[in-house]
């Protein structure tokens, strides 16, 4: 015999939103307020008070990253006394837990051991903590007794030989070259898809004087060129063009590497951010099994984040792309290793983005019969 029993459980399907840190940066260098602390900042923040009313290297790049960043901008930042390191000031914003998509170190390097340590931290974040982020650090401007052949050779030097894939190197030409950039890549207005070679995002905004050799010689385009093959990333003009605009985002990668722009890297890291609470969540579930069913119904649930990144928009007319193509079905494969261990491989395709446009002219001779 037995007695009637009811109950009701509530299932979690793992439907929900992953909290999204892209676009949301740590900024790290010297001031004279607020040491040692983690501040918030945003469009309304009074950087007199919190950053103390000296100029300083940190408050310089934020105010120039905040008039790029767009209405929506916000960053954390932390400042750091003359004597501090960077490495010091990021352990403190991991302690507190805060999440970023990249960290923005305003103190000038000289070397390429210093990028080669930057790099270092950003794989530490991934390996520790499964936390992607990438580093965008800063070069000197150059000195005034310097020519532009004296420059060019020192910050070649800087990146010959040198494999840091997750680290973006600025020269700080104009002064706060870093910050402006930074601000690019953080405005809400366009994607993380987006290169910052976007012109159709709008000229750079409060980018500082433009610089000169010793001999009065003004930065010019072969001075960018030379810094953009040496994998640099540097602001860019066109003649009879107004406005100063910005070139690749260049990562410190290898030749042939897919990550060698940081448009690419970025597209990647979300996916991988949006994918790896999923895998979290099936740790254990034997809904996740070796079934026909299973599989097939597994791989629609992986690949979630690929069909929300690739959703597009159209209006007035235009399309407004996602972030990657709509994936494919065989985007994902889900392969047994043993009983217990599953690996899944997953493929972003990027979206067709044209950096080199070419008009051809032709003239038309021809003779238009008379009627």
């Amino acid at each position: 015999m037995a007695l009637g029993k009811v109950s009701v459980n509530n299932l979690n399907l793992s439907q929900g939103a992953v909290t999204e840190v892209e676009k949301y940066f740590l900024f790290i260098g010297t001031g004279s307020k607020s040491q040692g602390q983690v501040l918030a900042i945003n469009t309304d923040s009074d950087l007199d008070v919190m950053l103390g009313i000296p100029a300083s290297d940190l408050k310089t790049q934020i105010t120039a990253a905040r008039l790029n960043g767009g209405e929506n901008w916000a960053c954390l930042a932390v400042p750091m006394a003359a004597d501090g390191t960077w490495q010091t000031a990021l352990t403190k914003a991991l302690q507190l837990n805060y999440s970023f998509e990249a960290i923005v170190i305003c103190t000038a390097v000289a070397s390429g051991g210093e990028l080669s340590a930057m790099h270092d931290a950003a794989l530490s974040l991934n390996n520790s903590m499964g936390r992607r982020a990438f580093v965008i650090a800063a070069s000197e401007s150059i000195a005034p007794t310097m020519t532009w052949a004296d420059y060019l050779a020192e910050q070649k030097a800087i990146t010959d030989d040198l494999l840091a894939p997750r680290v973006l190197c600025v020269p700080q030409l104009h002064g706060n070259d870093l910050g402006v950039l930074a601000g690019r890549l953080a405005n809400s207005a366009v994607s993380i898809a987006d290169s910052p070679m976007r012109v159709a995002t709008g000229a750079l905004a409060g980018l500082g004087p433009v610089p000169q050799d010793k001999d009065g010689v003004p930065l010019d385009s072969s001075v960018r060129s030379e810094l953009d093959k040496s994998r640099f990333s540097v602001s860019q003009t066109y003649t009879d063009y107004p406005g100063v605009y910005w070139g690749d985002g260049n990562m410190l990668d290898a030749p042939g590497s897919d990550f060698q722009v940081i448009e690419y890297l970025r597209i990647v890291d979300k996916a991988a951010r949006q994918v790896r609470p999923l895998l979290i969540r099936r740790v254990a579930d034997r809904r996740l099994n070796s079934s026909a069913n299973s599989m097939a119904t597994n791989k629609t649930f992986f690949m979630t984040p690929l069909r929300a990144m690739a959703k597009s928009t159209t209006f007035a007319g235009q399309v407004f792309p996602g972030e990657i193509e709509s994936p494919a079905d065989n985007a994902i494969v889900l392969t047994w290793k043993s009983k217990t261990e599953i690996e899944v491989y997953i493929s972003v395709k990027p979206l067709n983005c044209p950096k080199a446009l070419t008009a051809n002219i032709a003239l038309d001779l021809s003779t238009t019969a008379t009627e």
